[in-house]
């Protein structure tokens, strides 16, 4: 029994010395004894060092059992405080969800409000852009611009200034305001002028109208202005700084004022017609000349005449006076030869008393041909355009009309009034007519002692 011990135990200590590395020489001179002892040695060592570490292994133990039970307590109150999120996070969904919907319902009601101010700044930037009140208070669209193009609900100051812009838009448009500012002048240069704006219908310097640039943002001069019937009346406003005066107002802003500005004046319209309608207006004027030049002349002639018939003494600076003339230097001729010489002076002045009227007449029968030969033109030259660009651009077939109906206009204009003046001529020239063939007829009766 022992042996088998001391057997296990050099067993043993020979495990443990090939654990620890220890290589113990066996001598054959080494008794029994003194390797018993070392084994013993070994073994106590070895136990010493089992001991402790089953201590340290032991201790360690209730250290993790100590640690188990803290990490199951915290678990524990981890497990609660999750229960207690959970129930919380529970009726915070609750409270989501209603909030949630009073939001849904609240952003409806704020969402059309929303959409009404968008259209509405819309539509004021793109007035106030185009409004003649922005040559005074620039750069008020852009202050409106953003609230039409926001994709959120509008701030209080945003809405405050939309509201003035709104209340300035209307009230300015009833006030007359004079103030500077840089305009652009018909030859494209740019100076600091005071000018006078109407509401919001029109800008106006000294005698002359201004036009709004919403491209450009200037106050720009109307190279072309309308006729002194408009013009006349900036004047008075312009230096009017009270009570009333009288102004043409543009109530369509702008757009009434630039088709009076296209429209062609008197000399503008006579070029429409063209050369014919040139000759024509030639022809007015001769007529007019001979018709002055005729009208003095038998007005001159007629009192002549009347003062000869007062006075006994002749004078031939008159007809009258030439034929009593003649009556006097032929009285001793018989009847018959005395009638045919106071005929034959008669037939002098006749000429002389008719001169030009013919040519009046003549003028007022050609002048409506001529409009005609305009109107004739005219219309080859419109229906030829028709023939190579169609009847797709009407301004391609207004030249031709314009030509037609001007020179059919001037045509009349010409012959009326010729006429007319013709008329008046020969009246005066048949009343002196008259009266020489009466006084010639009163000679030959008195020479014959028949008065």
């Amino acid at each position: 029994m022992r042996r088998l011990i001391l057997k296990n135990k050099m067993k043993m200590a020979a495990t443990v010395l090939l654990v620890l590395g220890l290589t113990v020489p066996v001598s054959a001179k080494e008794d029994m004894n003194s390797l018993l002892k070392k084994i013993n040695s070994s073994t106590a060592t070895l136990s010493k060092t089992l001991q402790a570490r089953e201590s340290a292994f032991k201790s360690e133990k209730s250290k993790q059992a100590s640690l188990l039970a803290r990490a199951k307590k915290e678990l524990a109150g981890l497990e609660a405080q999750s229960r207690q999120l959970a129930n919380t996070f529970e009726a915070n969904e609750k409270v989501l969800v209603k909030i949630e919907e009073e939001q849904r319902v609240a952003a409806g009601n704020l969402g059309e409000v929303f959409g009404v101010v968008r259209q509405v700044a819309g539509d004021l930037s793109s007035q106030l852009t185009n409004s003649l009140i922005s040559a005074q208070y620039k750069n008020r669209a852009q202050l409106i611009a953003p609230i039409a193009e926001a994709k959120s609900l509008p701030r209080i100051k945003e809405l405050e200034t939309l509201w003035f812009e709104l209340q300035r838009e209307m009230v300015e448009s009833g006030n007359v305001a004079k103030f500077k500012t840089e305009v652009v002048n018909a030859s494209g240069e740019k100076e600091t002028s005071e000018i006078v704006r109407v509401g919001s219908f029109n800008l106006i310097t000294d005698s002359k109208f201004l036009s709004w640039l919403p491209e450009t943002k200037q106050v720009a001069e109307l190279t072309r202005q309308p006729s002194g019937t408009y013009t006349s009346t900036i004047d008075d406003l312009y230096e009017s700084s009270a009570g009333v005066a009288g102004f043409a107002v543009d109530p369509s802003r702008g757009a009434i004022l630039s088709l009076l500005v296209q429209k062609p004046s008197l000399f503008e319209k006579i070029g429409q017609g063209g050369i014919v309608g040139y000759l024509i207006l030639l022809m007015f004027i001769a007529a007019l000349g001979i018709f002055a030049y005729r009208f003095k002349f038998l007005n001159t002639e007629n009192k002549l005449v009347k003062q000869q018939i007062m006075n006994t003494t002749i004078s031939e600076n008159n007809s009258l006076g030439r034929i009593m003339k003649a009556y006097e230097n032929n009285q001793a001729l018989d009847e018959e030869k005395l009638q045919l010489k106071l005929e034959e002076e008669i037939m002098k002045n006749i000429p002389v008393l008719d001169k030009g009227i013919g040519a009046l007449k003549v003028i007022a029968t050609v002048a409506p041909l001529m409009g005609l030969l305009g109107t004739v033109t005219g219309m080859i030259g419109t229906f030829q355009s028709i023939t190579l660009f169609g009847t797709g651009d009407p301004k391609l077939m207004a030249g031709g009309i314009s030509q037609a109906l001007v020179t059919t206009v001037l045509g009349l204009i010409c012959a009326i009034p010729t006429l007319m003046l013709h008329k008046h001529l020969a009246d005066k020239s048949d009343f002196i007519k008259h009266v020489l063939e009466e006084k010639s007829i009163g000679l030959i009766a008195l020479s014959k002692g028949k008065v």
